[in-house]
């Protein structure tokens, strides 16, 4: 059961008390997990929410000075905790004052790989059509630090990005000089499965700053299944160009993410135990999307929400145990996700916000300088669906992009503090909104949320890190350190 009340709904004279917007949702027999508008959340009985709601409550019995702490209630004729919730309200939705921070430049889609999950629909290497050329690049640097943001982060993706490094070469050195009389800082990350790595891409990379995004699935077998290429070697590839990026230009130079298949439910910590032993900072425990080839090849239906939530608590009792050895090694979707439940700063995580992220969190110029929403965005159109193409670099600016009717519709039916079933959920603050995921599975931009899987997740995400920090002080300990 879950359930709303809004402000004012009920107030005792007596008591001098009034209750605030609150939610709650039923986690067990006669548990609630019961929220307030900026995400705090506390978990009561039936009787306790009943006396809550009810405002049966007297300083000294407990349940005020939880109630209180969590502003559910406040005095009648004070706005002290009022102006308390609007201000981190505001602080939570500071993001929206620095739109546009990350822009991804899909540089070509050639790719040498096959992977049968792959969200793109790439091409074989030799076609050079499916590469970005300069004129377009140029294009795509003026608007992109047309954003107001004054740190621009440019993503290189593909394909296989290192397909087309000469162009890479030239977008970095020209944006900087372009940046650098706008008073703009810049980071450049390039998304690769480093099998074309070589001394020349180092030296550049290290010379300007650029840091190394890449894949790795798991354990040889794992990763070679997932990830296959000629030669059968992408997993050999990918570790011997994780070490010597650590070795050449040090360990933070380079990350990895690795992609949840049917053949990795099972071996959790196998993946776990590839990654520390590849030197790795932390790992990200991330689904299939429901794009590209992982559609074509039936890849994203052979799993659903609930069979990768065992995998991820599965993981993550696992990696929180590697913790508690002494080493720290977070898991960074559960770090997003403490950031967000335990303070107001807001979240770069594109996926965690409301407003959407589309577009306002990031903008992507295809190789041919179409403009879409999002990445997935871009996938979708590549399936032949355009419905979040923005424009293009020949005839838009930022300013067009960012206030299309395409983009500004999106936004508006996805602010989730608004949404029908989302206005009421107590997991909303802590959430985010995914209009390209919802219009992909459900043809809706908002989602039936009982039958979204973005919603099972992430509720179920919530849930289960808010029972570790209440009911488990030694894994609470580890998850606090992770979110600070």
């Amino acid at each position: 059961m879950a359930g709303f009340a809004p402000p004012d709904s009920f107030r005792s004279d007596a008591s001098a008390l009034q209750l605030f917007p609150i939610r709650f949702e039923r986690i067990g027999t006669d548990r609630f997990l019961v929220g307030n508008m900026v995400g705090d959340m506390e978990e009561m009985t039936a009787t306790e929410l009943d006396r809550l709601c009810a405002l049966d409550l007297t300083p000294g019995d407990g349940l005020y000075e939880r109630s209180f702490e969590k502003l559910f209630i406040g005095t009648v004729d004070q706005r002290a905790q009022q102006q308390l919730l609007a201000l981190r309200l505001r602080s939570r939705l500071s993001f929206l004052r620095a739109a546009t921070p990350l822009h991804l430049f899909v540089v070509t889609l050639r790719c040498e790989h096959v992977c049968p999950y792959c969200q793109v629909s790439r091409q074989s290497q030799d076609r050079v059509r499916y590469d970005m050329d300069q004129a377009t690049a140029s294009k795509a640097i003026d608007i992109a630090l047309s954003s107001p943001s004054p740190l621009i982060k440019i993503e290189f993706q593909g394909g296989e990005p290192l397909l087309n490094f000469e162009l890479i070469r030239w977008i970095v050195v020209t944006a900087k000089q372009r940046a650098e009389p706008l008073g703009k800082q810049l980071q450049f990350v390039i998304t690769t499965n480093l099998a074309l790595l070589d001394d020349a891409v180092l030296d550049f990379c290290g010379e300007h700053g650029v840091l190394f995004s890449t894949s790795l699935d798991g354990p040889r077998d794992l990763h070679n299944k997932n990830r296959p290429r000629r030669g059968q070697n992408s997993y050999e590839l990918a570790v011997a160009g994780i070490g010597r990026i650590q070795e050449r230009l040090g360990p933070d130079w380079v990350g990895a993410l690795m992609t949840t298949t049917e053949a990795s439910l099972n071996r959790v910590e196998e993946i776990v135990d590839e990654y520390v032993r590849q030197g790795l900072d932390g790992m990200f425990l991330r689904p299939l999307s429901p794009y590209g080839h992982a559609i074509k090849t039936k890849q994203f239906h052979k799993y659903d929400g609930q069979e990768w939530l065992q995998f991820w608590k599965r993981g993550l009792r696992y990696i929180l145990e590697i913790n508690k050895s002494g080493r720290r090694f977070p898991e960074f979707y559960s770090a997003l996700m403490l950031r967000r439940m335990l303070s107001d700063e807001p979240i770069g995580y594109v996926d965690l916000r409301s407003p959407a992220g589309i577009g306002l969190g990031a903008l992507v110029y295809n190789y041919d300088g179409t403009v879409f929403a999002s990445d997935e965005a871009r996938m979708l159109a590549e399936m032949g669906d355009r419905r979040f193409e923005l424009g293009n670099v020949r005839e838009h600016r930022y300013r067009d992009l960012v206030l299309s009717d395409t983009l500004v519709s999106a936004v508006a039916e996805s602010l989730t503090q608004t949404a029908p079933q989302c206005s009421t959920c107590v997991f909303e603050p802590n959430c985010g909104a995914d209009p390209v995921y919802h219009h992909a599975t459900q043809g809706d931009l908002l989602g039936i949320k009982p039958l979204s899987e973005f919603c099972e997740r992430q509720k179920g995400v919530i849930t289960h890190l808010f029972e570790l920090l209440e009911h488990s002080p030694e894994d609470a300990a580890v998850l606090r350190m992770w979110a600070s």
